[in-house]
């Protein structure tokens, strides 16, 4: 099952995993990116539905997320003007990025995860990016230089199973990006060091540090499904919606090197046995989610929780929710249909 993302909506990875334990389906292996590490650790360390659910439910986890403030360097200023001339003027990773110093939030270098409580269940893999540059050397130009190197922390199976696979980037559509065309295995980095990793999304977070080097997130393939289909006989996937214009774009683009709508249609044309539909998420959790809110007289962006615990669970509740029914209609459609791909042609709103 692919976790491919979910930002901070990631509690619906939980009622997904939940309904497709419920009907029989439970995955062995759970290939997760960004907050989708974070419920995949959770399901690999807790061993009920109750227990995870409690566990991101519970008041440090709250506390934890409201504590999150912008970098004291951070400007909303800075922070729009950065963003507008990544849309405008943003030529595909032609100079190195500063993913050490241009970022709006901090962030702690460990996650309340929890500790392993009994031999796990189920495997894991964590998508993310090293870094094949040192920080003093942000700002140069690229010059067709690879910068980035996408990297599975998972377990020795895992890592035997996804083999020399290339990079999914490395395709010549893609262009000179600058993802390496191999892809690192690690089985040595401790699980939440590579949760970390995961979610470190540029312009937002730090990227990475640990002994093994520097880490951008799983944004450097949120859609692992090239992977996904060395590691199991069947795959488990969602329908996404597509990135935003204004920032997501441009980010990708200016950092990575690569279209990330163009990435994510040509994923949503490859066969998976279930697929899950999401793409309406951001619309569903419009008014119920962690935000951005702009603070004019700080002149910040801060991260918002919601304004009470109480909401913060109704909020975990809700994201449950969404998750399992949406996993259950895409068994419901599964099980009518004999092709393996997506009930219907979806291309992202911004392609």
């Amino acid at each position: 099952m692919v976790m491919a993302g979910g930002g901070f909506h990631f509690g619906y990875y939980l009622g997904a995993y939940a309904a497709m334990r419920d009907q029989g389906m439970a995955p062995d292996v759970l290939l997760a990116s960004c907050g989708g590490a974070i419920a995949a650790t959770l399901i690999q360390n807790l061993p009920t539905d109750a227990e995870r659910k409690a566990w991101l439910c519970a008041p440090q986890m709250y506390h934890f997320w409201s504590g999150l403030k912008s970098k004291h360097q951070a400007t909303l200023l800075g922070s729009f003007s950065g963003a507008m001339r990544r849309r405008f003027f943003g030529q595909p990773a032609k100079y190195i990025p500063d993913l050490f110093h241009d970022y709006m939030f901090d962030i702690p270098p460990q996650l309340p995860l929890p500790d392993r409580t009994s031999e796990p269940e189920i495997s894991v893999a964590i998508v993310a990016g090293k870094l094949l540059y040192a920080e003093h050397e942000a700002g140069q130009l690229r010059d067709q230089r690879k910068l980035f190197v996408e990297t599975i922390f998972c377990d020795p199976r895992a890592a035997e199973l996804i083999g020399d696979l290339p990079c999914p980037l490395s395709a010549e559509k893609y262009g000179d990006n600058a993802v390496a065309s191999e892809i690192l295995l690690d089985v040595s980095m401790p699980l939440g060091d590579a949760v970390r990793a995961s979610i470190s999304d540029m312009f937002y977070f730090r990227c990475h540090s640990s002994p093994g080097g520097d880490y951008i997130g799983g944004v450097i393939d949120l859609f692992p499904l090239e992977v996904a289909a060395q590691l199991a006989d069947q795959v488990i996937m969602e329908i996404k919606g597509g990135y935003d214009k204004t920032y997501g774009l441009p980010a990708l683009r200016t950092v990575l090197g690569f279209d990330g709508n163009a990435r994510l249609n040509d994923v949503l044309q490859q066969p998976a046995d279930i697929w899950f539909d999401t793409s309406d998420m951001e619309q569903v959790f419009l008014h119920q989610r962690i935000q951005q809110k702009i603070i004019w007289r700080k002149n910040k962006i801060n991260i918002v929780t919601p304004p009470t615990y109480e909401a913060y669970v109704a909020m975990i509740e809700a994201q449950w929710q969404f998750g399992y029914q949406r996993a259950m209609a895409g068994l419901a459609r599964q099980a009518t249909q004999s092709s393996a791909a997506p009930a219907y042609p979806f291309l992202p709103a911004d392609a």
